[in-house]
């Protein structure tokens, strides 16, 4: 039982810290609130627009992937930032192609979201 028990402390502590970086992300991170809001946006136009449950599903998605993927650059962003301070080509790189992720999945979902929405306002 007591395995069980600091198995259950571990796992709290663990959602802790999740709960922490996403307050990090939502408090210090302009690009995130930027998500943030286009998601508010997506979710308000789904409601007055009466999406389908599919669609829900499909706009649900596309917000936790671009969410997820803002968080992960953010993530490697900082950590470089740690592990090599001074400017370099190919630090830039990596901080370039990360960003370049978060737009290919952004981009996906504006698509995706022009596509539910506009059948549903025309």
């Amino acid at each position: 039982m007591r395995g069980l028990t600091n198995s259950i402390k571990k796992n709290l502590k663990s959602f802790k810290y999740a709960f922490q970086g996403i307050k990090f992300l939502v408090k210090e991170e302009n690009n995130f609130r930027y998500h943030l809001l286009a998601a508010v946006v997506a979710i308000t136009l789904g409601f007055y627009l009466q999406v389908t449950t599919t669609e829900w599903l499909i706009i649900i998605t596309m917000i936790g992937l671009v969410l997820m993927a803002e968080a992960f650059n953010t993530s490697l962003e900082k950590l470089i930032d740690i592990l090599h301070p001074e400017l370099h080509p190919k630090v830039g790189k990596a901080k370039d192609i990360a960003a370049g992720a978060v737009l290919i999945i952004a981009i996906a979902a504006a698509i995706v979201g022009i596509t539910i929405f506009a059948g549903k306002l025309y």
